[in-house]
């Protein structure tokens, strides 16, 4: 066992950082002496790793909370989906690295905004979130599944809305009518399959892109770009709320 001291000095996290985590359960101490001194075994110990990993992804702590006390949650699983997020990063940086020795080295004033773009991260962050089924919007998703819902149904509708979205295509995605078609969109979503937050309609954006199973679904049935077209009417979208 060791003191929340002990545990402060071998993992860098500040006592302070401790005792949040144990007001708000994220990480409970094993055992709590008559003295009120906080104790933390190996099991404790290992959850606080995933913690803190979690936390290096940029995770917020109620997401991590939901995650590892979550019935499903697999630690192999999850160190497995941690490794190759952290991978993604790794990758990310080195070619910010590059870029940015490049504009050293050769004055480019060239602009390239899309070596900032980090919706692939951010997509395998929500499926690493759906993934452990006890996080609330996914439990919604299960309940519908079973009570019976008919989801083909709900498929047919919810392309229709990609094709009405498709066929404002040659508009800007700022445009009115656009945005009013992204809210029925998002609506939809909720009234359906779980509640769309802001945060999971973004992420639902740029997987409609880096998805090729969504990509093609989708611009199948409203025209080549249409994939694209809403995930940027999305993110305008979301950016208001």
């Amino acid at each position: 066992m060791r003191t929340v001291n002990e545990v402060s000095k071998l993992t860098g996290v500040s006592v302070r950082t401790l005792h949040h985590y144990d007001a708000i359960g994220l990480l409970k101490p094993t055992e709590v002496t008559e003295s009120g001194y906080r104790l933390y075994d190996d099991t404790a110990l290992s959850r606080l790793q995933n913690i803190l990993l979690f936390r290096e992804l940029q995770f917020p702590l109620k997401e991590i909370k939901a995650i590892l006390d979550s019935s499903n949650f697999d630690p192999l699983e999850a160190l497995t989906q941690q490794i190759e997020l952290l991978e993604l990063q790794y990758k990310h940086i080195g070619e910010l690295i590059s870029f940015a020795r490049e504009i050293q080295k050769k004055g480019v004033r060239e602009m390239n905004f899309r070596i900032f773009d980090k919706s692939e991260i951010e997509q395998y962050k929500v499926e690493a979130k759906a993934k452990w089924g006890d996080i609330k919007e996914y439990q919604e998703y299960e309940q519908k599944q079973k009570s019976g819902h008919d989801f083909s149904e709900t498929t047919s509708q919810l392309m229709n809305l990609f094709n009405e979205i498709g066929a404002l295509g040659q508009l800007s995605p700022t445009d009115k009518a656009v945005q009013e078609k992204i809210n029925d969109l998002q609506n939809f979503i909720t009234s359906n399959y779980y509640t769309c937050n802001t945060e999971i309609f973004r992420g639902l954006g740029q997987m409609y892109v880096n998805d090729e199973r969504f990509k093609h679904n989708i611009d199948k049935v409203g025209g080549a770009g249409t994939a694209e077209f809403v995930k940027q009417a999305i993110e305008i979208y979301c950016s208001k709320e």
